[in-house]
């Protein structure tokens, strides 16, 4: 485990300042064990139906809302997939705690640092619920919020899950509709109004970051 975990480690790296990488190294690579998703991780999200990893990019959706478009696609080493777990603006995780299943969280792309949002225009496909990336620097608003919903008491790394959103309970899906140019054969992703096989998540790649002995609920 703590290999896989440090060579996760040099393929995030790719993208960030060594400094920083640097200083995770030192928190991700001794005796890493852990099975939860902890607030501060950085990771790849597949969706376990259609195979695909949420994405994001600086492209603008042509209709509904006009904001950075987010989608799924096939590739597993595309460095636009990478999304930070974090807390609500008003109520900050703390960097290593396990996130609890009903927890609120938001998801940061971390390449164009917009949130995961949603709210009431409808998806360019399907119709169903659009789904945007926004915000400026990591800060945006209540449409950025998203309830992890897992049947335990914290959210496991190998675990399905699925993201609610609580301003509109919603839940994060694919319908497996794929776009033209620009984009082409990306998938949509869309919030979904109630459970289903396509709104199951489960998380792959990543930077794990490692609780600490004062991390609520957390062990070495």
């Amino acid at each position: 485990m703590a290999a896989q975990s440090c060579s996760k480690t040099v393929v995030f790296c790719q993208i960030f300042p060594f400094f920083f990488c640097l200083l995770l190294s030192f928190g991700l690579c001794e005796d890493f064990e852990y099975p939860y998703v902890t607030c501060g991780s950085v990771v790849k999200l597949l969706n376990t139906r259609n195979n695909v990893r949420l994405h994001s990019h600086d492209v603008k959706y042509g209709s509904g809302s006009g904001q950075q478009s987010v989608t799924a696609v096939d590739s597993s080493d595309d460095t636009n997939s990478y999304w930070a777990v974090k807390g609500k603006a008003d109520k900050p995780c703390v960097r290593g705690t396990p996130i609890k299943c009903g927890q609120t969280i938001r998801l940061m792309h971390t390449t164009t640092r917009r949130n995961l949002h949603s709210h009431y225009f409808q998806s360019p496909l399907s119709r169903n619920q659009e789904v945007s990336a926004f915000g400026t620097d990591g800060v945006g608003d209540s449409g950025d919020y998203w309830a992890v919903t897992c049947s335990g008491t914290y959210w496991e790394r190998d675990d399905t899950v699925r993201f609610k959103h609580t301003a509109t309970d919603m839940y994060l899906h694919i319908t497996g509709d794929t776009y033209g140019r620009p984009i082409h054969g990306q998938r949509e992703v869309c919030a979904y109004p109630k459970p289903d096989s396509g709104n199951f998540w489960r998380v792959m790649e990543g930077v794990f970051i490692k609780p600490t002995e004062t991390s609520a609920g957390g062990k070495r």
